[in-house]
């Protein structure tokens, strides 16, 4: 089971676990940086903020481009669909570091990471990346 508190961020959980070493790597580094933020948020260090939120959107970049490569590799029947629900997201996530650029409003952006960032990232592992999983895992027995 997934450990959410969402005052303090989220613990990585096996059950999240794709079977792909570096995926699920990548996963608990997200994990980590998310918590970290929510950390920063709640003693309001915005240099640190800053910081940490840029190098999370930087490093789900870097994620999604490693896991669509996979996708691709592997020809995944719904890549493009996967692909667009990275970029939707990526969108997402600027728009609001966006706001808090322009406001510094860390209560808000602890909140939108909470409600909105923690749950997309559990729902899409469980419910996207785990079907790129099993799709590798039946052209892998073949």
């Amino acid at each position: 089971m997934v450990e959410i508190s969402w005052n303090e961020g989220i613990t990585w959980s096996a059950e999240l676990e794709t079977g792909y070493i570096n995926i699920d790597g990548q996963h608990r580094t997200l994990f980590k940086l998310v918590s970290d933020l929510i950390e920063l948020c709640q003693r309001e260090e915005k240099i640190e903020i800053n910081k940490t939120l840029m190098f999370l959107v930087n490093y789900a970049t870097e994620h999604f481009a490693d896991e669509e490569y996979i996708a691709r590799i592997y020809k995944y029947p719904q890549f493009e669909k996967h692909k667009k629900m990275h970029e939707d997201f990526t969108k997402t996530v600027g728009v609001f570091v966006e706001h808090y650029e322009r406001n510094g409003d860390s209560e808000v952006l602890s909140s939108v990471v909470n409600k909105l960032i923690i749950s997309w990232i559990i729902n899409h592992i469980r419910n996207e990346d785990s079907k790129i999983a099993e799709h590798i895992k039946k052209l892998e027995r073949r």
